[in-house]
């Protein structure tokens, strides 16, 4: 930590110091109510900011949560499962293998006579 950012800090701590001062002061009513300079409120601190782990967790369980409630909601009624393709019966299959063997001996029987 280099030293702009502890000095940043500790300003920021007196600042805060001086808050509860002045509050405390208001209370016994020794002090009046303007505020002292140093007491305005703390500059704010830059950089990026960061969560904790319990806060990840908290987010992460409530967006699955409504994941989930979504899901519920658009279930959809058990219904026959189909994926998009027919079943052909073993009879079928049978009569289209034969069909395609008769076309292949006719395409074979022409380029014999071509060549």
């Amino acid at each position: 930590m280099d030293t702009k950012q502890i000095l940043a800090d500790l300003r920021i701590e007196l600042n805060r110091l001086n808050q509860a001062i002045a509050a405390l002061e208001l209370l016994d009513g020794t002090a009046t109510a303007t505020p002292t300079p140093a007491a305005k409120a703390a500059p704010k601190r830059g950089g990026r900011r960061r969560i904790s782990a319990a806060g990840r967790k908290r987010i992460s369980e409530a967006a699955k949560a409504r994941w989930a409630a979504r899901r519920k909601q658009v279930a959809k009624p058990a219904s026959k499962k189909t994926t998009g393709r027919r079943t052909v019966s073993a009879a079928s299959r049978k009569k289209m293998a034969e069909a395609q063997r008769k076309r292949w001996a006719a395409r074979k029987k022409a380029a014999a006579k071509t060549a």
